[in-house]
């Protein structure tokens, strides 16, 4: 039986936004934050992320501000949506673990309720600021090997799980996927 939830993530994800928000409100649940890189786990299992389908998009937006509202979170749709996570995941990795939750609510707020532009290095840059992190140290390390092979393999761990999108839930080797499951990861873990 797991003493935990695990919760696979993407900051790109305004599913997953909604859930980390969710979690923080939970005090008496340990949940592991796994962070995986979305459209590297869509190319894995051949999935067309939403955000290229203009009739899934639609509805995504739509109800991602429905079930914000509905959950008291301040929600925007970003304008620059989708963007390619690739440097804030890495980025995840290079934090030290005493910040990554500072980390995360930083890019998860920047994103989703600022509606700021992540792809821009100049945004980036001032974000890091509030972490009081070396810009160009920080990006080095997101462009190390040891820091690409670190999320290639979370991604395609989480892939062998049966992984396929974010926000996903596993709880005693079960899965439960996108925020509206988290009631019932948190019932199987109980």
């Amino acid at each position: 039986m797991s003493s935990h939830i695990d919760f696979y993530f993407d900051i790109i994800s305004p599913y997953a936004y909604i859930a980390h928000k969710k979690i923080q409100k939970i005090k008496d649940i340990k949940f592991i934050y796994k962070p995986i890189l979305l459209g590297g786990l869509h190319n894995l299992a051949g999935i067309t992320a939403p955000a290229f389908n203009k009739y899934k998009m639609k509805n995504m937006q739509s109800d991602c501000v429905l079930v914000s509202k509905k959950n008291d979170i301040s929600f925007i749709w970003n304008s620059k949506f989708p963007i390619n996570s690739l440097s804030i995941m890495r980025g995840y990795l290079c934090i030290d673990d005493n910040q990554k939750e500072k980390y995360l609510d930083i890019f998860f707020n920047a994103y989703w309720r600022d509606d700021l532009d992540l792809s821009s290095e100049q945004e980036f840059s001032k974000l890091l600021n509030n972490l009081k992190k070396e810009n160009k140290i920080f990006f080095q390390k997101t462009k190390e090997q040891s820091t690409k092979d670190s999320l290639k393999k979370l991604t395609s761990d989480a892939f062998d799980k049966e992984v396929f999108g974010a926000p996903t839930f596993i709880v005693n080797n079960k899965i439960f996927w996108g925020q509206d499951r988290l009631e019932y990861a948190i019932e199987e873990l109980n």
